[in-house]
């Protein structure tokens, strides 16, 4: 069971949501992977507006009409429009198929600001999911949160689970920067597979708390795969971090939705 915690509409060839899901499902299938989550729209922008996050949801609503057996939606949120956000997820989760929330950029995630949307998703059991980058030449987005960002948002949530997208990207000072927080897991998506980070993180967090997600289309399944599948770790902990962590935190929203796994 491989489970894809970090898909993106963008980066993959098609006119439409339906044409690039349909050929993120046809690469997902050559590498048996089961189920992908799904966030924000054909293109980006640093300083969403509120338009922009529906426009961007709706796109994903949009890809998962045809796919809703294959994928999960997340909306797509912004610390800098919490009432715009906290309105997206009653529509997309609340009152829609969607099981959880994407931060990106625009507002670091140690600002308080961001609190509301993350007490919403709480209530919701929705996953929680925040972008998180270490630039090695300091040169972060504007309102790019790092691994520490994270720790501090954690700190004021200490029962909500949430994900460290990119494990901060440089992976060695982000599984240092979350390790003694138990409501944090990493996700291992975007980095090149290099050789060690999954049997660090497995050493320092435990299997449990290791996701792994691709970042397709901005990345290939394969070579995503690869730092799992060529880790030094046990059989069991591979099964875990490919499927079992990320069905184990999507359970309880599947189940208030009655949706199946």
């Amino acid at each position: 069971m491989i489970w894809d915690l970090h898909c993106h509409l963008s980066g993959v060839p098609g006119r439409t949501p339906e044409e690039r899901m349909t050929q993120l499902i046809e690469y997902a299938d050559r590498f048996g992977i089961e189920k992908l989550c799904i966030y924000m729209g054909l293109s980006f922008s640093l300083t969403p507006t509120p338009d922009d996050l529906k426009k961007q949801n709706d796109e994903v609503l949009q890809a998962l009409q045809h796919w809703s057996d294959r994928a999960f939606g997340f909306a797509y949120v912004s610390a800098e429009h919490v009432e715009a956000s906290l309105k997206e997820i009653d529509r997309c989760i609340a009152n829609g198929p969607m099981v959880g929330i994407k931060l990106w950029v625009a507002k670091r995630c140690d600002a308080e600001t961001i609190d509301p949307i993350i007490r919403r998703a709480a209530e919701l059991k929705a996953v929680i999911f925040q972008h998180t980058w270490f630039k090695t030449d300091g040169a972060n987005y504007p309102g790019e949160s790092t691994p520490l960002d994270l720790v501090k948002l954690a700190q004021r949530h200490p029962k909500v689970p949430l994900i460290c997208g990119h494990t901060g990207g440089t992976w060695e000072l982000g599984i240092r920067a979350v390790r003694a927080l138990p409501n944090v897991s990493i996700d291992l998506a975007g980095s090149d597979p290099v050789n060690g980070f999954v049997e660090m993180a497995v050493r320092e967090l435990g299997p449990e708390r290791i996701i792994y997600g691709s970042d397709a289309g901005g990345r290939s399944f394969a070579s995503q795969l690869a730092k799992v599948y060529g880790a030094q770790i046990p059989e069991a902990s591979k099964r875990l971090i490919l499927g079992a962590n990320l069905k184990r935190l999507l359970q309880p929203i599947l189940e208030l939705k009655r949706q199946k796994m």
